[in-house]
């Protein structure tokens, strides 16, 4: 009898999605529902973008290069140099979305039994990822008493061992909005550098900071250039 895979089994039904089959049925029984549970956002497209959408001039939908066009990946060289974040075009690879940027990096940086280190509460999705890439995610809580704010050193160091090959965070979270003081990455870094480490750093919501706090991106920190990989 065929069956599904063991991967296909171990894949984890994002938290998320999960709900929105409940939210349907809440709504034909005529309950008015808030969906909190994806961030679809309630803003309208700029219409620039819908124009130039609308407008564009292409006669033959071809393949697009697999790092994606030099020229979106330079234009986004101006992007991040406005944050201090100086890379070249050859940094980049565009993706379609950040969890496909997620799954390229485990993919292409980690073997089957590899754990991954993840602050929590953290995007639900990192889990299906790195089961799909045959990693391991272990979690250190964070708490709201502590204002999210990163765990010790020395809770980190309980779960390093021969398996774990990187640290991943995500900055500022999703779902907690916290954004890591220069202190915090400092923690992060030396743990990088002192074991070896990837950091996968998800900062897909560095506009969106409410504070006077600055943001420290992980391609900030000094010494290791060659270890981060930044999701975005």
């Amino acid at each position: 009898m065929l069956q599904i895979s063991q991967r296909g089994t171990e894949m984890p039904l994002s938290p998320i999605r999960k709900l929105s089959p409940l939210a349907f049925a809440a709504e034909d029984r005529g309950i008015k529902v808030y969906r909190l549970n994806i961030g679809q956002p309630d803003l309208p497209t700029p219409q620039c973008a819908i124009d130039a959408m609308k407008n564009v001039d292409i006669k033959i939908l071809a393949y697009s290069p697999s790092q994606g066009f030099k020229s979106l990946r330079e234009k986004m060289m101006g992007y991040y140099a406005k944050y201090n974040i100086h890379i070249t075009a050859d940094d980049i690879i565009i993706t379609n979305g950040g969890s496909e940027a997620v799954l390229f990096a485990f993919m292409s940086t980690l073997n089957p039994g590899d754990e991954i280190i993840v602050p929590e509460p953290a995007y639900a999705n990192y889990m299906s990822l790195a089961v799909s890439a045959g990693a391991v995610i272990c979690t250190i809580p964070t708490t709201i008493e502590e204002g999210f704010s990163l765990p010790k050193v020395d809770q980190f160091e309980k779960l390093i061992n021969e398996r774990t090959k990187a640290i991943l965070i995500c900055n500022p979270n999703n779902p907690t909005g916290y954004l890591y003081t220069q202190k915090e990455m400092n923690q992060i870094r030396d743990l990088v550098k002192k074991y070896n480490l990837y950091l996968f750093s998800d900062e897909v919501y560095r506009e969106f900071i409410y504070t006077g706090s600055p943001y420290i991106s992980a391609m900030h920190l000094e010494g290791i250039e060659q270890n981060v990989i930044l999701i975005d």
